[in-house]
């Protein structure tokens, strides 16, 4: 098996990160990847948040997170992990734990106190991930209201 090496998410990325995560959501979003990469590779930000997995010289899997410092009036440096995919054949191989490790890494070292993502209730395979990688609910809870 091929090693995994993880960096930093180039623009470069985008084609490789848009056909993974339409394996994995079975839908094309590459205009929600347009708005994404735009954000988290803006040149004002100096903390990486965004990481793809390499193996090969090919991108299989990604992750991109944002940081948000005094958001919604909560005091400590947070992020968000919003974003996550690992091409199917990478999956159940370390693909996604060592892309959670570095992501944990670069946030730990900018000082982040505590990371969010959301998952839909029914999902447990990500459930499961991220509780393996350590997260467990929260004390918010996520509300919204549907204006159809």
């Amino acid at each position: 098996m091929a090693t995994i090496t993880v960096r930093p998410l180039q623009q470069e990325d985008f084609n490789a990160v848009v056909e993974i995560d339409r394996k994995v959501s079975k839908s094309l979003r590459s205009e929600y990847y347009e708005t994404k990469f735009a954000r988290v590779l803006d040149e004002k930000s100096r903390v990486v948040t965004s990481l793809v997995a390499v193996a090969d010289g090919k991108v299989v899997g990604f992750v991109m997170g944002e940081l948000f410092v005094g958001e919604y009036g909560i005091p400590e440096t947070a992020a968000t992990l919003d974003t996550l995919g690992i091409d199917p054949d990478w999956q159940r191989k370390g693909t996604g734990k060592k892309l959670m490790e570095e992501f944990v890494s670069h946030l730990r070292k900018a000082g982040v106190e505590k990371i969010n993502t959301l998952v839909n209730w029914n999902d447990w395979q990500l459930i499961r991930f991220f509780s393996t990688n350590g997260f467990e609910p929260a004390k918010t809870v996520n509300l919204e209201l549907t204006l159809n």
